[in-house]
């Protein structure tokens, strides 16, 4: 993907509105209660290419009027799961202490949620923390001090690519981070605090978080993007080779007791989904013949009590809108017993990121909008 292409996409996320009406369907079951367990905040800005490209690229706006718009298209959106992007990070202070800034902006953003009355909460935030750092102990103290009582867990991407260019913002994270020992020491110490450690890497590094995972039997860790398969060719079915290796790696995942996966992520360019380049957005039924066949072998492994439905949007919306994409998911959810259906749709979510638990014990301080920066690790995927 060059320079051009990833400033072109990322400019669209959140702002296809005449492409997606191209598709517009009926909702689903709308009274079907649903939480969004991966999405995005953030302001109209210019941040360094995660690639490494001489040219910054300037994001979309995606704050609350859009997310109100997409989350009150027709489904019952009650909570949504707030994952760290680099948004609102300290431009001044210790380092390690610049991500704190992105807590007090989700909580900025679930107050004022509660101002404008809508149907939709956030209900946790996850933020981001250098697990090798031997003051993590002070960064997650910050967190829980100045959090609103949102933060609910950690997120260091893994995702590496040996070219990062080939993908939209993902793919430059340090080599060998999960398999690090300082890492895994800090992975421990999130559980110890009951905080959970939402992980991404690709299909093809899924291998090293087996033995992450073994190490910290006390930590739950979520699986970002289904396992995020990167390398569409078309409906994932047996026999493609994507697939079968991505096939290989999950049901190595699954035995872990403390793993817990994240349904979503594949409507994204980072995958290779092509839909972004279509006249007309997919359909439901298009996207679960293409996509379908992770979802449903994720289920069959894991199980409905450990998994969770996520739109990552903004980031998928270039590919797929927020009606069809939870139209989609709901044919999912469908398919089980109602009891799986609803853990499915938000009860698993509810209960690994403790939603409805919010309690604030210290005042927050105000977070610094201006002269943000971005993590080194793949955030806003």
């Amino acid at each position: 993907m060059t320079p051009t292409e990833r400033q072109t996409w990322v400019r669209r996320m959140g702002r296809r509105n005449a492409w997606w009406a191209l598709g517009q369907e009926d909702t689903i079951e709308p009274s079907w209660e649903v939480v969004d367990a991966h999405l995005h905040l953030w302001d109209e800005r210019d941040f360094p290419d995660p690639a490494g490209g001489p040219t910054p690229l300037r994001t979309s706006r995606y704050l609350l009027p859009e997310l109100l718009r997409d989350t009150g298209s027709g489904h019952h959106v009650s909570h949504c799961v707030y994952i760290e992007c680099g948004s609102g990070y300290r431009a001044g202070g210790p380092s390690r202490l610049k991500p704190v800034g992105e807590a007090v902006f989700a909580a900025e953003m679930a107050d004022r949620l509660i101002d404008l009355r809508g149907q939709i909460r956030v209900g946790a935030a996850v933020c981001h923390a250098d697990l090798r750092d031997p003051d993590l102990g002070t960064v997650l103290d910050a967190y829980a001090a100045e959090g609103g009582g949102l933060v609910r867990g950690v997120r260091q991407g893994g995702a590496r690519l040996d070219d990062p260019s080939a993908r939209l913002l993902a793919g430059a994270a340090p080599p060998g981070l999960y398999a690090d020992a300082d890492f895994r020491r800090g992975l421990a110490s999130l559980g110890e605090r009951g905080l959970a450690f939402d992980a991404f890497l690709f299909h093809f590094q899924l291998g090293v978080l087996v033995e992450t995972a073994r190490q910290a039997p006390g930590t739950t860790i979520v699986v970002n993007h289904t396992g995020a398969p990167i390398g569409y060719g078309g409906p994932a079915r047996p026999g493609d080779s994507v697939f079968d290796a991505w096939t290989r790696e999950v049901e190595q995942l699954a035995d872990l007791p403390n793993l817990v996966m994240k349904l979503g992520g594949l409507a994204s360019i980072v995958t290779g989904y092509d839909a972004h380049l279509r006249d007309r957005p997919p359909s439901s039924e298009e996207f679960l013949a293409e996509r379908g066949a992770y979802f449903r072998h994720a289920i069959r492994l894991f199980g409905a009590e450990r998994c969770m439905f996520e739109s990552n949007f903004p980031v998928d919306s270039t590919s797929i809108g927020y009606r069809t994409l939870w139209n989609a998911y709901k044919v999912l959810a469908g398919e089980h017993r109602p009891e799986e259906r609803r853990a499915l749709l938000g009860g698993t979510a509810r209960r690994t990121y403790r939603i409805g638990t919010r309690s604030v014990n210290k005042p927050r301080s105000s977070a610094s909008h201006g002269n943000e920066s971005r993590g080194e690790d793949d955030a806003a995927a």
